[in-house]
C-alpha cells in the first residue's frame, strides 16, 4: 500500500537508515486512517456549532494537528531493537542429553561441571558438587578405586571405570547408599596431557539386585541339591538293611534248606522275589554311588590290572541276559594291550552299565560289542550296538540323573535313568572323557577315554567336564562317523590298520 511504503521510507530516514519494524509501520497506518476519518467527521460535528464556512477549515486544522502530534510522539519513543535469544551451545546440549549424570573433572578429580539427562535421580551431594573433590562425596571404602581409576587416566589410558557408592537419604527400601558405575574418558590437550575427565555415572541398583538375587538362587539350589543327595543316601542306607534280609531269606527258601517247597509255583515266586530284590539292591547301590560322587566322597582305589580280563568278566556276567534276548555280545582287546592303572571296580561298573543299556535297547538278532585299544597314553573303550538309536535332539538329555529319553521305544523299557549318569561321574573321577554318537534305527556308540597310567585319578577334576557330565552334554561325539553293524575301526580314535585283535568270542561278531 502507498501508506505503508510512505511510512516505511519516513521511519527509515527518521531512524538514520535503520529499517522500520512491522509494528511501527502498522501504527503509522492506523494513525493515517484515523486522520482520514477525522477530516470528515470533525468538520461535520463543528458545523452544528460554527458556520459551515468556518467549521471546515477549523476541523481540518484540528485533525491534522492531532495527527502530527501523534506521529511525532510515536517517533519520539525509543525504537525497539530485537532481543537476541541465547541459544544453548551444541556442546552444552549434548552434555545435558547424556544418560545418567554427566560430570567434567579436572586431573585432580575435582568436579568442574555437572549435567546429564537423569541428574535429578542422583543425590544432591553428587549432583551439586561443583568445585569439590569427587572423592569427598562417595563412600570412604570406594575412594581407593576412584583414585586408581584417575591415576590410570593420568598415566595415559583413554578410559577407566570404577564402581562407587553415594550416600543418600533413607528410601522406602531402606538402602542408604546408591550403587553407581562411573565410566571415565580422558580429554587431552594438543600435547597429550590430561586436561579434563568426562565421567558418566549410571545407577546400577537393578544390576546389584539381580546379582544378589542370582547369588541367593544359586545358594538355594546348592542347598536343595545337597539336601536331595543326603536324602537319597539316607533312604538308600535304610533300604539296604531290609533288602539284605529279603535276599538272604529268599536264597534260603530257594535252596530248600528247611524243607522242600510244595510245587513249582512256589519256587517261581521265590525266584521272582530274589530277582526283584537283586534289582532293587542294584538301584540302591547306584543311588549310593551317585550321592558319593556328587558329595565328593567317592574314593577310587587304583591298581594295575589286565583290562582284557576285566572286559571278559563283564561279558561273562551279561552273556546270559544277551543270549536270552537273542543278542550277540562280544568283547575284543587290541593285541599287546596289557595292564592299565585304574579302579577296577569302577571300570567294570562302567562297562556293565554301558553294555547292559546296549543289550536292553537292542532287538533280537542285533550285536553288542565291547572293544578296547590304546591311543597314545589313553585307554579307549567303546561299547557299540545295533539297537534302536537315539534322536539327535535327545542326545543332550542323555546322562542326566533320573532322566530317560521319552519316546515310543524307551517307555517300554525299565530303568531309573541313573546308569549313564553314574558312568559319566566315574569317568570324570578318572580324568577321562565320555562321548556318544547315535543314529535312530541304526545304533549307538559310546566311547570312554581314560589315562592308561592312572594319572587322572587324584588330580584336580575338571569342573567344566563334570558340569557337562551332570548336564548330559554329549556334543563331542556328534560329528563322529561310524558304521553299522559296528566295526572297531569306526569307533576308536586312532588308526590301527596293522593291529590284530585277540578274543575267542570275536568270531561271533557280525562282520
Amino acid at each position: 500500500m502507498l501508506v505503508d511504503e510512505t511510512a516505511a521510507r519516513w521511519l527509515t530516514r527518521l531512524g538514520e537508515g535503520e529499517a522500520a519494524g512491522a509494528g511501527e509501520v502498522a501504527l503509522f497506518r492506523k494513525l493515517a486512517f484515523a486522520c482520514f476519518a477525522g477530516l470528515v467527521l470533525v468538520p461535520l460535528a463543528l458545523a452544528f456549532i460554527l458556520k459551515p464556512a468556518l467549521a471546515l477549515p477549523v476541523g481540518a486544522a484540528v485533525v491534522v494537528s492531532l495527527f502530527l502530534f501523534a506521529v511525532a510522539g510515536s517517533a519520539a519513543l525509543p525504537r525497539r531493537t530485537p532481543v537476541a535469544v541465547a541459544l544453548p551451545q551444541p556442546e552444552d546440549a549434548l552434555f545435558d542429553a547424556c544418560p545418567g549424570l554427566a560430570l567434567i573433572l579436572d586431573p585432580q578429580g575435582h568436579v568442574v561441571k555437572s549435567g546429564g539427562r537423569d541428574r535429578h535421580l542422583f543425590p544432591a551431594s553428587m549432583r551439586d558438587a561443583a568445585g569439590e573433590p569427587l572423592a569427598e562425596v562417595i563412600h570412604v571404602s570406594d575412594r581407593i578405586g576412584l583414585v586408581q581409576a584417575l591415576d590410570t587416566l593420568r598415566q595415559g589410558a583413554s578410559s577407566a571405570a570404577a564402581d562407587i557408592r553415594i550416600e543418600r537419604p533413607f528410601t522406602s527400601a531402606g538402602r542408604q547408599f546408591l550403587p553407581v558405575r562411573l565410566d571415565m574418558t580422558a580429554l587431552r590437550d594438543g600435547e597429550g596431557r590430561l586436561a579434563h575427565v568426562f565421567a558418566q555415572a549410571r545407577d546400577i541398583s537393578a544390576e546389584e539386585e539381580a546379582r544378589a538375587q542370582a547369588a541367593a538362587n544359586l545358594l538355594e539350589a546348592k542347598s536343595a541339591h545337597e539336601a536331595k543327595t543326603r536324602f537319597l543316601a539316607a533312604v538308600s542306607h535304610e533300604l539296604r538293611t531290609p533288602l539284605n534280609a529279603i535276599l538272604g531269606f529268599s536264597d534260603v527258601l530257594a535252596g530248600e534248606y528247611f524243607g522242600r517247597l510244595e510245587n513249582d509255583r512256589q519256587r517261581e515266586y521265590v525266584g521272582l522275589i530274589r530277582q526283584s530284590g537283586g534289582h532293587l539292591l542294584s538301584v540302591v547301590n547306584t543311588m549310593l554311588d551317585m550321592s558319593k560322587i556328587e558329595t565328593g566322597r567317592y574314593e577310587l582305589l587304583t591298581e594295575p590290572f589286565m583290562i582284557g580280563e576285566a572286559m571278559e568278566a563283564c561279558r561273562a556276567m551279561l552273556d546270559l541276559s544277551a543270549r536270552e534276548k537273542g543278542v550277540t555280545l562280544t568283547s575284543r582287546t587290541a593285541r599287546g594291550l596289557g595292564e592299565v592303572v585304574a579302579d577296577r571296580r569302577a571300570v567294570q561298573q562302567i562297562l556293565i552299565n554301558l553294555a547292559g543299556n546296549a543289550i536292553k535297547f537292542t532287538q533280537s538278532g542285533g550285536v553288542v560289542s565291547i572293544d578296547a585299544v590304546l591311543d597314545g597314553d589313553n585307554l579307549v573303550m567303546s561299547v557299540s550296538d545295533t539297537g534302536i538309536g537315539i534322536a539327535p535332539d535327545k542326545l543332550q538329555f542323555i546322562g542326566q540323573p533320573f532322566m530317560q529319553v521319552e519316546n515310543a521305544y524307551t517307555r517300554s523299557y525299565e530303568g531309573t535313568g541313573l546308569g549313564l549318569s553314574l558312568v559319566k561321574g566315574l569317568v570324570a573321577l578318572h580324568g577321562g572323557r565320555f562321548t556318544i554318537t547315535s543314529r535312530p534305527g541304526e545304533g549307538t556308540v559310546v566311547t570312554i577315554s581314560l589315562p592308561a597310567d592312572g594319572s587322572g585319578v587324584g588330580g584336580k577334576q575338571d569342573d567344566a567336564q563334570w558340569g557337562d557330565a551332570q548336564r548330559g552334554d554329549t556334543r563331542d561325539g556328534l560329528e563322529e562317523k561310524f558304521e553299522f553293524p559296528p566295526r572297531l575301526k569306526a569307533v576308536r580314535h586312532m588308526a590301527m590298520k596293522a593291529q590284530d585283535f585277540v578274543d575267542d568270542h570275536a568270531e561271533a561278531k557280525i562282520a
